[in-house]
């Protein structure tokens, strides 16, 4: 990449700065008060002013919920695919399957062949959870509720709910986990085939 180049995209900082923010119906007052950055250095980023630097980019890239590669213009690499390292929990097995930071999350979960017994720790804690069950069976306690669901099924909650889940069979259980951390719900839009 030339020097011509990388002043150029960094000249296209401000105006994705302003997009974004008018994307999510933000002012500038508000935006500084999730960021830590005084008004008058948003604005003058957003026109241009101000060179951005790694300081201001990064929180504005997490309230924004995008890559630095998004708020810099980087080029795109040409390759979809998300290598993602798994992440070993004791006996389970995470794969991240999101790389945006912030939002909701995307989780492959493994779990090994069930060999708890007893009632285990639910747990209580901010966000919002979306599990599908691509194969095995899921043993999901949600407060005074004790649920199985098998593959093909799925189960929504809100994690202030005291939960635990794990695996309730005899062999190993897939799990698509999609966590939002304040609270986030799915927003699932499905078109009725029927008709009336």
């Amino acid at each position: 990449m030339t020097e011509q180049n990388e002043q150029t995209d960094l000249d296209g900082v401000g105006p994705r700065l302003r997009a974004l923010r008018r994307r999510r119906r933000v002012t500038l007052v508000q935006l500084a008060k999730d960021t830590g950055i005084s008004v008058s250095t948003l604005s003058r980023l957003e026109s241009g002013g101000r060179k951005p630097t790694l300081e201001l980019l990064m929180p504005l890239a997490r309230v924004h919920q995008v890559t630095l590669d998004d708020l810099v213009g980087a080029p795109a690499t040409g390759d979809p695919r998300v290598y993602a390292r798994p992440i070993q929990r004791g006996q389970i097995t995470m794969i991240p399957l999101t790389r945006r930071p912030g939002g909701v999350q995307a989780y492959k979960m493994i779990y090994p062949p069930s060999a708890a017994s007893g009632k285990p720790e639910q747990q209580v804690h901010e966000g919002y959870e979306w599990l599908y069950v691509l194969s095995g069976q899921v043993r999901l306690l949600l407060g005074q509720h004790d649920l199985t669901l098998g593959a093909g099924e799925a189960a929504e909650f809100d994690t202030r709910t005291p939960h635990w889940f794990g695996n309730a069979g005899p062999a190993p259980l897939e799990i698509l986990s999609l966590f939002g951390p304040q609270g986030e719900r799915l927003h699932v839009r499905a078109r009725s085939t029927r008709k009336s």
